[in-house]
């Protein structure tokens, strides 16, 4: 059979790199356990309720769920004080950043800017969207210069995407700062949108203050996402969500492929709304966690950047050898951190806040590896 033909973006693309599975180490290394600090999963697992709610309704699997799945369209918009008809719903928030760039943009003509590095969905679906991909790098500390950003916008731009918290780094820009990019964004090009990606807002010390889904001056040309798969604790079951301009939502619920959002998590979502108890929980239990692995991060030397989201960014002390040579040797004692070559940033790590035990199991591994008779020093 000759080679398949493919479309010049597709055969260009760099695959989105997720982080190593559980079962992936345990069977390279022959370990009975593993510690998964990698993916910024929950640290203490799926609500109770949504589990029960996924066992109620397993004897359903064989019906399709409701077209446009209005329950959960409804409990969002009372989550977050919106008019229902602004609320998309989709196969994880990458559905809907999918759509976004396939609805507004056309291949050829128009473009999208984002910044280097970034979740790395927005430009790998706009490249398959044949879409132009501008990207403005972050600053040193991994701040944003927002006036760098516009510059790269022009009448042919439909889509801008900021991450607030930001992945990898955790930095979470004023809101304020947020809102007057979405105005000047306005002013520069009235035809584009300004997507703002809170998918790890819930984390940050004062969400009411930092989150520009949570307060009362949305503009009319921005998007914001959420995600069930974070706090919510259903990265499993993938589910997203968005509140976006009205018209723009009318054209998304056109385009979203049918019950791309399954019974069971649709279900599941519901049930973990309700979970107040699992929700405060969860989150006390990040923000602590993020306080401990800081602190101790810091003791061994490392650099460690602030963070408002439910993971760290860190770099070894000088002379503590590669960050490479870290990752693996955690991966042989079973912890799965978070290297961050797909970021192009080989010399700093991710870790996720974990459970009390497993925060404690990794700071006693870096503990061993930076002490250790490799020449390493804390």
């Amino acid at each position: 059979m000759s080679e398949i033909s493919v479309r010049p973006h597709i055969r260009e693309l760099d695959a989105y790199v997720p982080g190593l599975s559980i079962a992936e180490i345990q069977q390279k290394y022959g370990l009975s356990q593993v510690i998964k600090m990698a993916s910024n999963e929950n640290p203490l697992g799926a609500s109770p309720l949504a589990q029960e709610a996924v066992r109620r309704h397993a004897p359903f699997l064989f019906r399709y769920p409701q077209g446009g799945n209005p329950r959960l369209v409804q409990a969002l918009a009372g989550l977050h004080g919106v008019d229902p008809c602004r609320v998309a719903v989709g196969n994880g928030s990458d559905e809907i950043i999918d759509l976004l760039i396939r609805i507004l943009a056309e291949p050829g003509k128009h473009s999208l800017a984002c910044f280097e590095p970034c979740f790395s969905i927005y430009p790998i679906q706009g490249r398959i969207s044949g879409v132009e991909v501008r990207r403005c790098p972050l600053e040193k500390d991994f701040s944003f210069n927002f006036d760098a950003l516009l510059d790269l916008v022009d009448q042919s731009t439909r889509l801008v995407f900021v991450t607030t918290p930001d992945n990898p780094s955790g930095y979470c820009p004023p809101r304020e700062a947020v809102a007057d990019l979405a105005r000047r964004l306005a002013g520069l090009a009235p035809d584009c949108l300004l997507v703002v990606d809170e998918a790890y807002m819930d984390f940050a010390e004062d969400e009411a203050s930092a989150s520009l889904l949570a307060s009362d001056m949305l503009p009319d040309n921005t998007a914001v996402l959420r995600t069930f798969s974070k706090s919510w604790g259903l990265a499993g079951l993938r589910l997203g969500y968005g509140v976006l301009p009205p018209a723009l939502a009318e054209y998304f619920w056109r385009a979203r492929l049918p019950f791309s959002v399954n019974i069971l998590a649709e279900e599941a979502a519901l049930a973990a709304l309700s979970d107040t108890a699992f929700r405060r929980a969860t989150l006390d239990a990040v923000r602590q966690g993020r306080a401990t692995l800081r602190d101790g991060l810091t003791k061994l030397g490392c650099a460690v950047w602030p963070s408002a989201a439910n993971f760290l960014l860190f770099q070894l002390p000088p002379g503590a050898g590669t960050a490479r040579d870290c990752f693996e040797a955690l991966l042989r004692r079973g912890i799965i951190i978070r290297p961050l070559n797909s970021y192009h940033l080989p010399e700093h790590l991710r870790v996720s806040v974990g459970d009390a035990k497993e925060n404690a199991t990794f700071l006693a591994a870096m503990r061993d590896i930076l002490t250790g008779s490799e020449g390493r020093r804390a």
